[in-house]
């Protein structure tokens, strides 16, 4: 695996990082932008927002150039809007920067991903987007605990400064590790980037992405009050079951990126036929702590850890290229502003199973979307087995 593909990963860990930080640190933003919980809140959608709508033109703008100027220029412009949060004087200002922050990290995941593809042979590119996207779980197991810690006792400003340190890290990183490729024959075309969209099965396949996130960002994103409320965990175990579960993001991450060039769609569909299991046991069982542990982990381990599949079965419908990654992530995105956005009223009328529940419905939503694709294998599975007949069957030409 070229060292540059890790490379790529620590650039990722501090966007995401970034991404998370608001979630760990509601009550001291609160009180220092003189806001209420709910407007830090809403920060978090904020971002999502900004990541789906605004990262693929933003995208655009960099197509032309070469995918490492490009990323120089992403690290610009999130540096930017980072630092512009850890001095943020008001809500405001913090909302701005947030949603610069979350249109820069949105294009960065797609050329990163883009960039890990065109670094290694396609036989190892499910390996290599599973390793870039370590630092999307790194993120989840390391980097949120960290950003909350270094808030609760420095202040949250001091979070926001440690992540622009680890994001002018990443950047001289990438300056020195990533090679200077030069720009794909068939790349920097918007026309040639655009036209990969005309293909209706890569629109069905963006779809399932976002049903699988959605599902699992169900769960996770209440996790925090279900295990408390449901669960009867005190509020100091939640933080190590949250670690337990990034380091199960990680195993599964790594997991599928072994098998997803080969068994692509035979990992999404047990992938998602385990998670659907896993988020009607946890719904079923959340009130007794030891079932409620064993399906928590069990979603970590199957639930956005199937990113490199889904990330090869796009680029194999569609392409490789910045764009398509881009839109790809935005669905994904899409798919936690679905899961985050349906929980809270859900949770108001039905309680906090709710969310888990809904998760189980976007599982199942997620293998409706994979029939075609299903029926295409098992169409093509007899004429394969047909021509393999007619060559055992046809005799050798006669020697000279």
């Amino acid at each position: 695996m070229p060292r540059a593909v890790y490379v790529l990963a620590l650039g990722i860990f501090a966007m995401v990082t970034s991404e998370f930080v608001v979630a760990g640190l509601m009550p001291q933003m609160a009180e220092g932008l003189d806001a209420t919980i709910p407007e830090i809140g809403y920060l978090i959608t904020a971002f999502a927002a900004a990541m789906a709508i605004g990262g693929p033109f933003l995208t655009v703008a960099v197509l032309k150039m070469r995918q490492k100027s490009a990323l120089a220029v992403l690290f610009a412009v999130f540096l930017a809007g980072n630092v512009l949060a850890a001095l943020a004087p008001d809500y405001r200002t913090m909302l701005v920067a947030r949603v610069i922050t979350g249109i820069a990290s949105q294009a960065f995941f797609g050329v990163s991903i883009s960039l890990a593809a065109r670094l290694t042979r396609p036989e190892v590119r499910g390996r290599a987007i599973a390793v870039a996207l370590n630092g999307l779980m790194l993120g989840t197991l390391l980097g949120l605990p960290l950003s909350t810690v270094i808030g609760e006792h420095l202040g949250w400003r001091a979070a926001f400064w440690a992540i622009t340190g680890l994001t002018v890290l990443a950047a001289l990183a990438t300056l020195a590790g990533v090679p200077h490729m030069e720009r794909a024959d068939d790349g920097g075309d918007l026309r040639q980037e655009l036209g990969a969209f005309r293909n209706p099965r890569l629109w069905l396949t963006l779809t399932t992405s976002t049903f699988i996130i959605g599902a699992t960002f169900s769960a996770f994103s209440y996790l925090n009050p279900i295990l408390t409320e449901v669960t009867g965990f005190a509020t100091g175990t939640v933080p190590l079951l949250l670690i337990a579960y990034g380091a199960a993001t990680v195993i599964g991450n790594t997991v599928v990126g072994r098998l997803a060039d080969k068994h692509t769609i035979p990992v999404l569909l047990v992938g998602l036929l385990l998670n659907l299991g896993f988020l009607v046991g946890f719904a079923a069982f959340a009130q007794l702590s030891v079932p409620a542990v064993v399906f928590m982990m069990g979603i970590g381990l199957v639930g956005v850890t199937m990113n490199p599949a889904l990330v090869t079965r796009v680029q194999r419908t569609g392409n490789a290229r910045p764009l398509v990654n881009t839109v790809h992530s935005s669905f994904i995105t899409l798919g936690i502003i679905i899961a985050t956005s349906a929980g809270g009223p859900a949770i108001d009328t039905f309680g906090l199973r709710a969310p888990l529940w809904i998760g189980a419905a976007l599982a199942v939503l997620g293998l409706v979307s994979l029939l075609p694709d299903l029926k295409r294998r098992r169409a093509q599975a007899p004429t394969t087995a047909t021509t393999a007949a007619v060559d055992a069957t046809e005799p050798e030409p006669a020697k000279v």
